[in-house]
């Protein structure tokens, strides 16, 4: 072949290849473009897909709405609006009921989430869920640290608070125990996958169970320094989203061997039929005599009467009683007077 047709040759393949290359940069900038927006950047904080369950609005009917119906006529409806740590929500029918049974006609708006979301929340002022926002704060709000009330103090939203109940730490296992795990250095051992809760908004890991793993040594086999929820840190372990759901459903499924909960969310569990069981711990693991649930209501609550009605009513023995039947441990009577918030 001359040699000129061999330059035409050339000439044609390098605008083919400057061609293509020009298309798959268009491509690749539309599709950045197409990209959704960053949760950080959304105007409130975001709740994860399919928390329904942790979203219930309660009418004095007997009526309960789930999830959007029940997001959209919260603020509306409710004469009360609770938003509580997420791992005492199998308990909140029956609490909910004891409480409206003494305040008759009282609708109760109910989220139950990790407590580092719920007042991400409150700081923000509402909710991103399913893509729809829902503006409003709670009247009331617990967490399983009086850390998170400070922050609320140090705000002006809160200055009083009361501990309630308490519970304990227990590694959750698949029933029968296959993989004879006996207490917290087992989640050492390499055939153990571990469902463990998040670090950044669940108040059960970043108040209690990190400290546990990081006097066994442990923390940076199971984050690998990651700091993160839905994630997977390692091979062998999963940061959940809400754990008290995904760690029975993981250890049901196969996917994991173990992880922390709380004992109360075990007994939860096994009363659905979960195929789990604890693994009780000493009381240095457990902190059986540290956890404390701690609550309060804003400052600017709308409904501060209902409120305050709520916060009496957790010390009546129906509140312990309900409370009670899913192994809650109740507080003391001067843990539960209204004291300001140090």
């Amino acid at each position: 072949m001359k040699t000129s047709n061999w330059k035409v040759l050339g000439a044609v393949a390098l605008a083919a290849t400057l061609v293509a290359c020009a298309g798959n940069e268009t491509k690749q900038q539309a599709a950045q473009t197409a990209q959704p927006a960053p949760q950080a950047q959304a105007k409130y904080a975001v709740i994860p897909p399919k928390k329904d369950e942790d979203l219930k609005l309660y009418y004095a009917d007997g009526r309960i709405l789930k999830g959007p119906e029940a997001m959209a006529r919260m603020q509306a409806d409710a004469g009360l609006i609770l938003w509580l740590a997420g791992n005492q929500f199998f308990a909140m029918d029956d609490v909910v009921r004891a409480f409206q049974a003494q305040r008759p006609g009282t609708a109760v708006g109910l989220i139950t989430l990790p407590p580092g979301l719920l007042l991400a929340a409150i700081e923000k002022g509402g909710w991103t869920y399913g893509g729809k926002d829902y503006p409003g704060r709670p009247d009331v709000y617990a967490s399983v640290s009086l850390g998170h009330l400070k922050k609320l103090k140090a705000a002006g939203m809160m200055d009083r608070y009361a501990i309630y109940m308490h519970n304990e730490l227990v590694l959750m296992v698949a029933k029968g125990n296959p993989k004879n795990i006996h207490g917290v250095a087992d989640i050492a051992r390499d055939d153990v996958r571990t469902s463990m809760p998040n670090p950044v908004s669940e108040g059960i890991m970043v108040f209690y169970a990190r400290k546990v793993l990081e006097r066994h040594g442990l923390w940076q086999k199971v984050s690998a320094g990651k700091m993160c929820n839905s994630c997977q840190t390692t091979p062998n372990n999963w940061f959940t989203s809400v754990h008290h759901r995904e760690t029975p459903e993981r250890i049901g499924d196969g996917r994991s061997d173990t992880g922390f909960v709380w004992i109360t969310e075990t007994i939860q569990a096994q009363s659905h039929g979960a195929p789990v069981e604890a693994v009780r711990l000493p009381p240095e693991d457990s902190l059986r005599d540290e956890v404390a649930y701690a609550i309060g209501a804003l400052g600017n609550a709308r409904h501060a009467e209902a409120a305050a009605a709520y916060l009496a009513f957790l010390a009546t023995p129906a509140a312990h009683a309900a409370y009670g039947k899913y192994g809650f441990v109740n507080a003391t009577p001067q843990e539960l007077a209204l004291k300001p918030i140090p």
